[in-house]
């Protein structure tokens, strides 16, 4: 589809955060009370996301949800059909991929999201892993918090506690933290099985999202790549060439649940992509992704 006039419109705000950290007193007591201990959560700007370009215009919010009830009804029946929550390949981790920069991945990441954070059986926590280019962060005003990497690099940092909640009930993000020039040896340690079997072990209810990197422009995708259970690869239609998607998933190894979803395409899965025993998904608008 074509994008909005709102994400025309709002272009100019693509770089501006739509989040902020905010601190509550969930007891009640007055500020500077002792007594008084401060809950952090993200409050989210649903207008300024949408003057952005990360959501549709109000005109058409009731289509675009049914684009993603769509695309997100299958990854949940998988996530909820797995018995068991292994340190890796649970398909209650999600990899948001694409082959190239410019996808529409991190629009879709966040669309996808917030739909199933409307779910009522199930929670979500969207993790930046794009730790070269973590535009999670920045859109939601947590850039400058730790996040992953400071839960790889460090052994005495328990994940969950940087896991921020969010003003949406059953969304929660985790940033991508500190940069660090081995962020994909850190990725591929012994340390990210048990940072994701953390996650997925203290809520048997939630479901996680790496929103990553490009496959073919970064190594900490492929990284990223073995610890996931299922994998959508969001392919821009007239954009995105046909080698570069079958090159993507050639990096993702055997056995894996690769579901495709064709991003701003009009009329189904055309144009020759022909990707039909991967699965796919049509009718995701999108945002230009900032170069993501």
């Amino acid at each position: 589809m074509r994008r909005t006039a709102a994400a025309k419109d709002g272009s100019a705000l693509a770089t501006a955060a739509v989040g902020s950290l905010v601190q509550d007193r969930p007891d009640g007591s007055p500020e500077g009370s002792p007594s008084a201990t401060p809950a952090r959560r993200i409050h989210i700007d649903s207008e300024a996301l949408r003057l952005a370009g990360y959501l549709p215009e109000s005109s058409r919010d009731r289509q675009f949800a049914g684009h993603y009830r769509l695309i997100k009804r299958p990854l949940i029946a998988r996530a909820q059909a797995a018995v068991a929550s292994s340190a890796t390949a649970s398909p209650r981790l999600i990899m948001m991929a694409s082959a190239l920069p410019g996808d529409g991945k991190t629009f879709t990441s966040i669309n996808l999201a917030l739909s199933m954070a409307r779910e009522r059986d199930i929670s979500v926590l969207l993790v930046d892993a794009d730790v070269p280019k973590p535009h999670v962060s920045r859109i939601f005003g947590v850039e400058r918090e730790p996040g992953l990497l400071d839960a790889l690099l460090h052994s005495n940092l328990d994940v969950e506690s940087l896991v921020l909640p969010t003003d949406i009930g059953s969304l929660s993000i985790l940033p991508a933290g500190n940069s660090h020039e081995g962020a994909t040896e850190l990725i591929a340690s012994a340390r990210m099985a048990a940072i994701v079997a953390r996650l997925i072990s203290q809520n048997p209810r939630r479901v996680v999202l790496f929103d990553t990197p490009p496959l073919l422009v970064s190594s900490e995708s492929r990284a990223l790549a073995a610890i996931a259970g299922q994998v959508v690869m969001v392919v821009r239609a007239g954009s995105t060439p046909q080698a570069a998607v079958l090159d993507a998933i050639g990096l993702l190894g055997e056995n894996k649940e690769v579901s495709l979803i064709l991003n701003q395409g009009r009329v189904g899965l055309s144009g020759g992509y022909g990707y039909g025993e991967y699965g796919g998904y049509d009718g995701a608008d999108s945002h230009a992704d900032e170069g993501r």
